[in-house]
């Protein structure tokens, strides 16, 4: 095993000038995580210097077994946690070979939308506060839970200290640094209100960036899932009854939000996120039905709703925003299994250019 390990952590940098890039990108069901590595002459930092490479699109759900080549297009490049050095991991979109999004590409949308001079302009903010569960290995049951059995209720977990309330710690810890490492920009980390639940949070950042980090998160998180022996979950009711369900908490700010009188204009803003509540509900990740109930501090999913520090309306405007006359607001519906290159796209087009 030692050997083993001395290997997987060679430095290559001592003896080659090649370095190991791991292509990333999403599969056919919109939340599985493929990768597969390549070799390269030398460091990149530049993913339009990246080649563009391809996979077989009928063995993740993209396409069909008689036209299966579907081809990725690097979009950014992240430092690689796990082999260091100048390896590289690389968040990559997925095309067909005459250069058309494949529909599970849902980056090159938001891409569109964020290019867009009116939204540019804006410099839209995210702080994306993205939950999960540890999952037991084997078993459809949290980390820490007896099998089959419930642990106490609900109270003493929520950034709660100790081997009976931090279910997961070391992983929380490990994935923190593991992002920070990557160069995402993660401001922080917390236990859930449910016990093995925990979240971790990634913003600000601006437009499509907020997508790409999102997802290279996740990644991390399911590589360190991986090397411990547990599953993570993004199911947004991960354990039906009275327990919280796991959201995906999306802050938001543009330009004149930030600046004095941007009160006026997240209020405006918010009425516009009133008016297309299904169509974003629609978008902001399966299952949220089950978890959006109206009870553990959510809205209604057929409701839409706001208020300043409530935690149970379906977008919450800060003390301190209220307070200052500007800032930024919550959209509290995203599901923990949304798609953020969907959901931070959507809430820029329908409140800077619906």
């Amino acid at each position: 095993m030692s050997l083993l390990l001395d290997l997987v952590n060679l430095n290559l940098s001592d003896t080659t000038k090649q370095i190991i890039a791991e292509y990333i990108w999403i599969g056919g069901s919109g939340m599985d995580i493929r990768s597969k590595a390549r070799t390269l002459a030398g460091p990149v930092s530049d993913p339009s210097k990246l080649p563009k490479w391809n996979y077989d699109g009928s063995s993740t759900g993209q396409a069909a077994g008689d036209d299966s080549e579907v081809i990725l297009y690097p979009q950014a490049i992240f430092r690689d946690p796990f082999r260091r050095g100048n390896n590289i991991l690389v968040m990559c979109d997925a095309y067909t070979p005459a250069g058309n999004p494949i529909p599970t590409n849902k980056r090159h949308n938001a891409a569109k939308i964020f290019s867009n001079s009116k939204v540019a302009s804006e410099e839209p903010w995210y702080g994306i506060e993205q939950e999960y569960t540890l999952m037991q290995k084997g078993v459809n049951w949290p980390i820490g839970w007896p099998v089959g059995g419930f642990p106490g209720p609900q109270g003493p977990y929520y950034c709660g200290v100790g081997a009976d309330k931090a279910i997961g710690r070391d992983i929380v810890d490990a994935h923190y640094k593991a992002c920070l490492y990557a160069g995402i920009s993660i401001s922080g980390v917390n236990g859930e209100v449910m016990p093995g639940q925990w979240e971790f949070q990634v913003g600000p950042v601006e437009g499509i960036s907020a997508g790409d980090q999102v997802w290279i998160a996740r990644y991390l998180l399911e590589r360190i899932t991986e090397i411990s022996g547990v599953n993570v979950s993004f199911d947004p009711k991960p354990v039906p009854g009275d327990w919280n369900g796991a959201g995906a908490h999306c802050n938001y700010s543009t330009k004149t939000m930030r600046n004095n009188g941007g009160l006026a204009v997240i209020k405006k803003a918010i009425e516009k996120l009133q008016v297309k509540h299904k169509q974003h509900i629609a978008a902001y990740g399966e299952g949220n039905e089950r978890r959006l109930t109206g009870k553990h501090e959510t809205a209604d999913i057929n409701t839409f709703s706001w208020g300043v520090a409530n935690r149970g309306a379906s977008v919450r405007v800060g003390r301190d925003t209220e307070k200052e006359g500007k800032g930024y607001f919550e959209d509290r519906r995203p599901a923990s299994n949304m798609d953020p290159y969907v959901v931070t796209s959507m809430i820029a087009e329908t409140t800077i250019l619906g």
